[in-house]
């Protein structure tokens, strides 16, 4: 998925402004993607030149104007081409496994620290998801609100089956990272006491 994909698949819902679109998009997509404004005001001005956006200038304000952007034709030739694609799998590059294979070069405190780190990330990640999927599944979600505004049951029904998949699965990747990092931390306690047990035995004797 790329940010392009990502904010065409937004602005299905509506038109938006730029600011619009950071604010929506730091909200529920950034939950699976994300990228700064740095990247999306650019992003919006290179997809309106190669014709995937339409753009219309109004007035904010007297003497201000904004620019609301909308997904155009090849907007939306252009994600229905991205959805139907099956995305090839990209190989392996975990920099935290990577660091975790060589971690008898670390000092146990930072190695402990590393796995700590993992751990809260993740924990404050699958309570972000949690909330989100509770809010998808009772449609608090002002977006997927707008997205779900005149469209059948049924579709109302599969749009949110699909949101809460994608979710689920975060969160069920978040768990799995959690217990990964804790039984880190359990491997580092049994080599500090193996590494303890010999000297203590030498200070005994």
């Amino acid at each position: 998925m790329s940010l392009r994909h990502a904010l065409l698949a937004v602005l299905t819902a509506a038109p938006m402004s730029g600011y619009d679109l950071v604010k929506y998009f730091n909200g529920t997509v950034a939950f699976v993607w994300n990228a700064p404004p740095s990247q999306i005001y650019p992003e919006l001005r290179r997809m309106a030149e190669e014709g995937l956006l339409d753009v219309e200038v109004v007035a904010r304000g007297q003497r201000a104007s904004k620019r609301l952007y909308s997904i155009s034709e090849n907007g939306l030739e252009e994600l229905n081409r991205w959805a139907n694609d099956v995305l090839p799998l990209q190989p392996t590059r975990d920099p935290y496994r990577l660091k975790a294979a060589y971690m008898e070069w670390a000092d146990i405190r930072e190695a402990r620290r590393q796995l700590e780190e993992h751990e809260h990330h993740y924990e404050y990640w699958l309570a972000q998801w949690r909330r989100l999927v509770d809010d998808i599944r009772a449609r608090r979600v002002p977006l997927l609100r707008r997205r779900l505004e005149g469209r059948t049951e049924r579709e109302q029904d599969e749009i949110v089956a699909f949101k809460l998949f994608a979710f689920e699965g975060e969160i069920a990747h978040a768990e799995a990272e959690i217990a990964w990092a804790r039984r880190g931390l359990g491997l580092l306690d049994e080599i500090e006491t193996a590494r303890e047990s010999p000297r203590q035995a030498d200070r005994a004797s």
